[in-house]
């Protein structure tokens, strides 16, 4: 299996590709198609040597004709095979019909799915490939909840679950839960998105030996984000005379009554990345203890809205939002922020006020999660989920600036394509404090210079990766913002 890509693909995209590789290059889709069954057996003899038993489960689609094509050339290594039919084999591509006779020319004999699966070591699901976009009933429902329902047996699936929508990873009624999907020529963005992260397991790939130039014609909607690959991502090291002038003094807005650790997180996670100055302005009643544990942070308490003036003077970016609340105070300090026209990252209550009064900005970042991407949508959180990519662009277009929407496979948007994501993360980061690091870490870079869209990149991608190496120490259950820190450090001193 070769690294996975960096460009995403739509379904249609994905199909553009193929056309591209048989009529351009004259590489015919049977040839693809055998070269599919190669690798996908390859990689379950390799994955699984111990299977002696292959269940293989066909659809009517070119999906299918991947399936049996792996059937056919598991026999011809003297596996076992039973391979079962769901669905009409009438209404199969020419691609797939040829494919099934040459499975069919070995002299085996497939059965018609009735209900209930046959035992088996591991499963192939090739009932569906990227082209679904209706909710699954009947015959194919039942075969992929038999399939869900087998204990203690890898499931791969080709090219993605069945069941998941290719473009959103919406799950269309029912999916088939995974342990492996092995995508081929290109990875869709439906895999890493919406519904599909719970139900792909291990993500892997191969281009089938399509030419590079197949790639070039196309220009990927989406792109994955990876620290070590993004050109535009490289922390470069620091000159021996700096100074923390040269990097930067970030103000951290927030922290209503009763919400003092909000933007205490916020602050510390800045400081981590390497802002040289955080100050925190927020309210009276616990300026005095918030630094308490962190002294090189600077807690100033504002009461009076004028008092924000002079840090907003001496601060060249803000992060504005974590514990903010809703209150006039939380709006009047909002109102006077925005009025700065300091760059600002924009998070939690003070999207929530946002929603209330719509505006744009081309130099803020807002970091909604998708409640609060719902609420300046004017939507339900459901709406937003369904169609992550919409959702985006449909913020973008009402708010302007860069669009930083959270939850597993972050979406990133400056208004032009290709829009970034983030596979990075885990489910530990799903507790308090989690979106108040990412807004200061982001801030923290905003004030060493990086560009709205590189800070946001740099910033999600750090956080997903500071989480994932936290998971590894000690688990993802019970995982605190906090336990980010020292991770974010290491993350951005590392040498590229």
């Amino acid at each position: 299996m070769q690294h996975l890509p960096y460009p995403l693909y739509t379904a249609e995209e994905t199909r553009q590709l193929d056309r591209i590789a048989t009529e351009q290059h004259a590489i015919p889709a049977a040839t693809l198609m055998t070269r599919a069954g190669t690798a996908a057996l390859n990689f379950i003899l390799t994955q699984w040597p111990d299977a002696k038993q292959l269940l293989i489960l066909c659809g009517s689609g070119n999906n299918a004709g991947d399936g049996y094509e792996i059937a056919r050339q598991a026999l011809e290594k003297q596996c076992q095979v039973v391979l079962v039919e769901v669905g009409r084999t009438d209404k199969m591509s020419d691609e797939a019909t040829a494919a099934r006779q040459a499975y069919l020319a070995t002299g085996a004999e497939p059965i018609a799915f009735d209900g209930v699966l046959p035992a088996a070591d591991m499963i192939v699901d090739a009932l569906f490939g990227t082209g679904l976009d209706r909710d699954i009933t009947g015959a194919f429902a039942q075969a992929i909840d038999a399939i869900n329902h087998v204990e203690n047996t890898p499931v791969l699936s080709l090219d993605i679950p069945s069941g998941i929508h290719a473009d959103t990873g919406k799950a269309l009624g029912i999916a088939v839960h995974a342990t492996a999907t092995l995508s081929f020529i290109g990875l869709n963005i439906g895999l890493f998105n919406g519904d599909a992260p719970n139900y792909t397991g291990r993500i892997v790939f191969d281009a089938l030996a399509v030419p590079d130039s197949v790639f070039e014609a196309i220009e990927a909607t989406t792109y994955r984000l990876d620290l070590d690959h993004q050109a535009t991502l490289k922390l470069a090291p620091r000159q021996r005379t700096s100074h923390k002038g040269h990097f930067g003094h970030l103000l951290v807005i927030g922290g209503n009554l009763g919400m003092s650790g909000a933007p205490r997180i916020a602050a510390e996670a800045a400081t981590r990345v390497g802002a040289g100055l955080v100050s925190i302005a927020t309210h009276p009643s616990h300026s005095a203890l918030i630094n308490l544990t962190r002294p090189e942070l600077m807690s100033h308490g504002v009461e009076i809205i004028d008092e924000l003036t002079p840090l907003l003077t001496t601060a060249n970016v803000v992060t504005i939002g974590p514990g903010l609340g809703q209150s006039q105070w939380s709006q009047a300090l909002l109102n006077k922020a925005t009025e700065s026209k300091h760059p600002m990252v924009v998070d939690a209550d003070a999207l929530n006020l946002l929603s209330r009064q719509p505006q744009q900005n081309p130099h803020w970042i807002l970091t909604p999660h998708p409640g609060e991407a719902a609420r300046l949508l004017g939507c339900s959180t459901k709406t937003v989920q369904e169609n992550r990519l919409d959702a985006v662009r449909q913020l973008h277009a009402r708010y302007g600036g860069i669009i930083v929407l959270k939850g597993a496979g972050t979406l990133i948007y400056n208004g032009e394509n290709p829009i970034r994501l983030s596979p990075c993360g885990n489910p530990g980061m799903a507790s308090g404090g989690m979106g108040d690091a990412l807004a200061g870490i982001i801030g923290g870079l905003l004030a060493q210079n990086f560009s709205l869209m590189d800070a946001a990149c740099i910033g999600v991608t750090i956080h997903g990766m500071a989480a994932d190496k936290a998971a590894e120490q000690d688990g993802e259950r019970g995982m605190l913002a906090m336990d980010l820190m020292p991770h974010l450090r290491h993350l951005v001193n590392l040498k590229f």
